[in-house]
């Protein structure tokens, strides 16, 4: 009955009284979840949405509880129309957390952990942003867009707190192994905008990821797996251990990158002995995978079995590439109006003007050369 009202009702009446509509999802929510059948909850939750939204702009309170039901159902194809729409306006702030990481982690998602999550941001009053922005990187990852979820996850463990929460510690956990996976390395201090609690606590909780990392940065696969068979209880009750296993892989991909620096040419078995794989056919089976995704440029001789190394092949001047150049450049342009925006707004804020007088008094006035033009007296 309430999908049948769901997909029946009128946006714009909706919009009038929008937070009863809200409760009534939430509830419709609860119940597909009660009778195990997250899946059916799918479709008329994204209708939900789409009658709520303004605009494909606009984050609403059911994005989370939308992703929540792609996450539980394995349905996270329907989830990418919605991880793919940049947010600019939000109903409730604190609603973008979760968003954000239950867009990561799709492929390892344990009911149990995301309901322990759930259970302590509610405790912390913190069930917003941070569950936002956790929700799509689960999903991002699960999709491997390890670079989408590292954007996420960032948010995540940057976002202000009072205390240390649940969905902060996980995501930066995650945080580690994707940047390891993405990058090679991991972040060795979080940027100086992440709060004071996040900066001297999430490193004391994350400390077996701190140790992986260290491990990782040493380039020896051997070191690596040791100390991954340790800790494989802890990864694995942390439902991290497909990602650490993922960290693990990637180092092969890292030291025949680094090979590319200093060698033209090179064997199969040459390259097994260097990044210690076990025979030539694997060492083959990996060149031609990296050379499929892009991440080196090289060719194999068969004959021999030697690989030469090549330098980039783009030359940045096809009618592809400069197409794609101006769609960057257009929607560059297009975010910096955005941003001009909303400093204007927050720049006429009384709250954020009354916040910036009492802070200024703490500091000298050469602190404060960036206030807009219009407030120069």
């Amino acid at each position: 009955m309430i999908a049948r009202f769901i997909t029946s009702c009128i946006a714009e009446q909706i919009r009038l009284a929008p937070d009863k509509f809200i409760t009534v999802c939430k509830r419709f929510k609860d119940q597909v979840l009660l009778l195990e059948e997250p899946l059916r909850g799918v479709a008329p939750m994204l209708t939900a949405i789409r009658k709520l939204q303004p605009s494909s702009e606009h984050l609403t309170a059911l994005h989370p509880e939308f992703l929540l039901l792609c996450l539980l159902s394995r349905c996270y194809k329907a989830g990418l129309s919605i991880l793919e729409e940049d947010v600019f306006e939000v109903d409730q702030p604190r609603d973008l957390f979760l968003f954000c990481y239950y867009g990561l982690v799709a492929s390892q998602t344990v009911r149990f952990l995301l309901l322990h999550c759930l259970a302590s941001l509610r405790g912390n009053n913190l069930f917003g942003f941070p569950i936002c922005h956790y929700n799509r990187a689960m999903i991002s990852i699960g999709k491997k867009w390890f670079r989408k979820a590292l954007e996420l996850l960032h948010n995540v463990v940057t976002a202000p707190m009072s205390t240390v929460n649940a969905i902060a510690v996980e995501a930066f956990k995650k945080y580690i192994l994707v940047s390891l996976i993405h990058h090679g390395q991991s972040p060795t201090n979080l940027p100086k905008y992440a709060s004071s609690v996040a900066q001297r606590n999430l490193k004391n909780l994350c400390q077996p990821y701190i140790e992986l990392a260290n491990s990782y940065s040493n380039g020896k696969i051997a070191d690596i797996e040791t100390y991954v068979e340790a800790n494989k209880d802890k990864f694995e009750s942390d439902n991290n251990l497909g990602l650490v296993k993922q960290a693990v892989s990637s180092m092969y991909k890292r030291n025949i990158q680094r090979l590319t620096q200093t060698y033209l040419t090179l064997s199969l078995q040459d390259i097994a002995n260097r990044v210690q794989l076990n025979s030539p056919k694997e060492a083959e089976m990996h060149v031609l995978q990296m050379i499929k995704d892009g991440e080196i440029y090289a060719r194999i001789n068969q004959k021999d079995g030697m690989v030469r190394f090549l330098e980039d092949p783009e030359q940045y001047k096809t009618c592809e590439m400069i197409e794609h150049i101006d769609s960057s450049i257009q929607r560059l342009m297009t975010l910096s109006k955005k941003l001009n925006g909303v400093d204007e707004l927050m720049s006429c804020d009384p709250l954020y003007l009354l916040k910036a007088g009492r802070e200024r008094q703490r500091f000298d006035f050469d602190d404060f050369d960036n206030v807009p033009q219009r407030f120069n007296i």
